[in-house]
């Protein structure tokens, strides 16, 4: 949510960013914004002229009863009477204007940075460099599932039986390098210098709409029936949430904190092959990293969070590279994004396994996250990023190390987690 302030003086600006963003259906909410805000404020005079003319027509009450001026004593308080009717409907036309105008700058994207490419949609987002060289072995590298199946490790058909297409039971050998590789994500970040946290897997609805846009919510979120509680879908969310309505002293910043969680989404499979993959998945397990930090510092925080989700995954021996999301591509209260991709020799690209955005202050600004300064109290920035998500970062571990013989070779880093094993192979 941006500052209304942007809208009152430069709505050149804000019309600027939403067809820079091809959103321009939402273009007459900037006016609509601007008129509901300026009638507020007319709302506002009224009521404090209001106020000022009543309480000096109560200073004059004591003054005429002292007098004996009983009957004159009496006309001034209806007259108070009346203004403070006035003033109860006034402030109540304020409440509701300013729901009017809140519902609508939940909808106005966030401006975004400079730097930010323009296009449609992410088929124009814009690689901007590489790191590894992409490898295809000169033998045949299965569909993922497969391997994995011949590794004995995945049982798609039971979790079927249990809870439905889009779940997996992983079995042996595959699902301790799932969980080897959430471990590592866990000690590699602690080693950066984040704190470690588990947070709580289900939030409230004030929450939800706090760090992600209605749309997102719904497209997205799992909603417990009967309670204001939903499933995250990301543990990003409860981990800003952690510090909603707050204000936090300047000496604690920058916050930056690592979280495990298991991720619940509505997502469903692609038909054919990802049907019977784990490409996209209803559950899923996550590393993630979150920050909270001055206005100035945020995009240098942006630079070295996506570069620790590329070191991670060149420690696991995958290629990976950096996509820079277009304009058309940028969620709505994003400032700046970006995808790591990591190479799948199988099918010879690069696919999403993890994403860093800034969003700014909106986040802060809905959710009421704030420090004091010697300007007063204002609001902070707010960032997040995947370090690892499981099965997609599996997924690319596992493409990038098939051995011809069907094996897996296990990275050097993942060994001391699969208890010294160098290789899973076929039972």
């Amino acid at each position: 949510m941006i500052d209304i302030k942007l809208i009152r003086e430069n709505r050149d600006i804000v019309k600027e960013n939403i067809k820079k963003k091809f959103q321009n259906e939402k273009l007459p909410l900037v006016d609509e914004v601007y008129e509901l805000d300026k009638k507020v404020r007319e709302v506002q005079v009224k009521a404090d002229n209001l106020k000022a003319t009543k309480n000096k027509l109560s200073n004059q009450i004591g003054l005429l009863m002292k007098d004996g001026k009983k009957e004159e004593a009496n006309k001034i308080k209806e007259e108070i009477k009346n203004h403070s009717v006035e003033i109860t409907k006034l402030e109540e036309e304020q409440i509701e204007l300013n729901k009017k105008i809140k519902e609508k700058m939940m909808v106005i994207p966030q401006i975004m940075d400079s730097t930010v490419p323009i296009g449609k949609d992410d088929s124009e987002n814009v690689e901007v460099q590489r790191f590894g060289e992409p490898f295809v072995p000169s033998y045949e590298i299965p569909y993922h599932a497969d391997i994995i199946n011949n590794l004995g490790g995945m049982d798609k058909e039971a979790a079927g039986r249990t809870s439905g297409e889009g779940f997996y039971y992983l079995l042996g050998d595959i699902a301790r390098l799932h969980e080897a590789m959430l471990a590592y994500a866990r000690d590699f970040m602690i080693d950066a210098g984040f704190t470690y946290a588990i947070p709580p897997f289900m939030i409230h609805s004030d929450v939800v709409t706090g760090v992600m846009s209605f749309p997102e919510m719904e497209a997205m979120m799992y909603k417990i029936e009967g309670e204001d509680l939903y499933l995250i879908g990301t543990s990003e969310h409860s981990m800003i949430g952690k510090f909603k309505d707050q204000i936090i002293k300047k000496e604690e910043l920058p916050i930056h904190m690592t979280s495990y969680s298991p991720c619940f989404r509505k997502e469903g499979g692609s038909h054919g092959l990802e049907e019977r993959g784990l490409y996209r998945v209803h559950q899923f397990e996550k590393q993630e990293m979150i920050v909270i930090c001055e206005p100035e510092d945020s995009m240098d925080w942006y630079n070295k969070m996506w570069k620790l989700t590329v070191q991670l995954f060149r420690n696991f021996d995958v290629p990976v590279r950096q996509l820079e999301c277009c304009s058309g591509d940028l969620a709505d209260l994003k400032v700046k994004s970006c995808d790591i991709e990591a190479w799948s020799p199988r099918q010879k690209k690069y696919f999403e396994v993890g994403s860093c955005s800034t969003l700014g202050d909106a986040q802060a600004r809905r959710l009421g996250i704030r420090t004091k300064g010697d300007k007063g109290t204002y609001y902070l920035h707010t960032l997040n990023n995947t370090v690892v998500a499981s099965p997609r970062g599996l997924i690319a571990v596992i493409e990038n190390n098939y051995q011809e013989d069907g094996s897996i070779k296990i990275p050097k880093v993942l060994q001391p987690y699969m208890g010294g094993k160098e290789y899973i192979k076929a039972k």
